[in-house]
């Protein structure tokens, strides 16, 4: 029996892992190698252009860079596109997997001169990592503590120029003192439509997938906004030309596969139209607290928090006030409500 769920564990584990690496691979495939090639972010990319163009004439290391932004917005596919400019190895980590000192030290003092280190979600490093970096960043050199109790000293280690590159979606959970070493912060806005429909068409293109026009800018318009969500839309109206079309995705195709999908017109998915259909029908559009709507949508309140309440404020269907949520004019016409009622 514990043989049968220990197999069970395996065949899991590894068909996580399998998927895991197949979005991976998809994701890397449409990545954009250079700035000739990355669309969007047009004064993000001019002024990284600057920068890069300037420390090669140099010969100096790029200064220490932070992007922050939205998740899907381009921030790591900025780091990979640096370090090709440069013509510089990049090591990739994250903020959650540096558990240790020892994991940075580690990585630090493998690194070549003027190098490229990418820490993802940076602002979720542990206090103790953290404090390594301030010397790290400014002097090029670690401080390591060696031995306990009275008999402690402190050796430094140098390390070589290296650039250091950031990357989080919660910018403000940065301490003070790592944020201001960085010698350049740029943040990511979130793309026009224009910009999504050229990203889609040249992913399709990669893909080797036939899409019109129209179909890419219905695409684009229900996308969020966002490359990352524009890709994965993509993928699965690929699915669906595939299996019930003849292979090419056009308008009716895409219609289809976003009302499978339940995603309207402005990119609105179920969650997103199960909260405001629950503020307009249950509540009359609010004010109503966070915790009432969680309890009526039988959601998590961080989940409502996080992922749906967001976009919803930003398209400007979903407003908060000091008595609770309230749902906009916008809404009431989106969803074809007046009143709680169908119009």
């Amino acid at each position: 029996m514990i043989e049968e769920e220990s197999r069970s564990q395996k065949a899991q584990s590894l068909v996580s892992s399998q998927g895991n690496e197949e979005v991976d691979a998809f994701e890397n495939t449409l990545r954009p190698k250079d700035f000739q090639n990355y669309i969007g972010q047009i004064e993000v990319k001019e002024n990284l252009k600057v920068f890069c163009q300037a420390a090669k004439k140099r010969g100096d290391a790029l200064d220490h860079s932070l992007f922050y932004g939205p998740p899907g917005l381009g921030k790591t596919t900025l780091a990979l596109i640096l370090a090709q400019e440069l013509n510089v190895h990049l090591r990739m980590s994250s903020g959650p997997a540096l558990e240790k000192p020892g994991d940075l030290a580690a990585i630090l003092t493998n690194l070549g001169e003027n190098d490229i280190l990418f820490i993802d979600e940076i602002h979720r490093l542990k206090s103790t990592v953290e404090e390594i970096l301030y010397t790290a960043m400014e002097d090029f050199a670690i401080d390591i503590v060696v031995g306990k109790g009275p008999s402690a000293r402190t050796m430094r280690l140098n390390v070589p120029r290296f650039t250091l590159v950031g990357a989080t979606t919660k910018a403000s959970m940065l301490g003070g003192p790592l944020r201001d070493r960085f010698g350049h912060v740029e943040r990511l806005r979130f793309y026009e439509a224009d910009e999504i429909q050229k990203i889609i068409e040249r992913s399709a293109k990669i893909l080797d997938i036939h899409i019109d026009s129209e179909a890419a800018q219905k695409l684009a318009l229900c996308s969020r906004w966002t490359p990352r969500i524009a890709n994965r839309l993509l993928r699965r109206m690929r699915d669906f030309a595939e299996i019930r079309h003849e292979g090419k995705i056009t308008l009716p195709v895409v219609e289809q596969g976003l009302e499978s999908l339940s995603i309207d017109e402005k990119g609105l998915d179920h969650s997103d139209q199960l909260y405001l259909r629950t503020l307009c029908e249950k509540f009359n559009g609010g004010p109503v607290g966070l915790s009432t709507i969680a309890a009526a949508m039988s959601e998590e309140e961080n989940t409502i928090e996080d992922m749906i309440e967001p976009f919803l404020i930003r398209e400007g269907f979903l407003k908060k006030t000091p008595r609770g949520r309230q749902v906009t004019e916008s809404a009431w016409k989106h969803l074809g409500l007046q009143g709680g009622r169908l119009i």
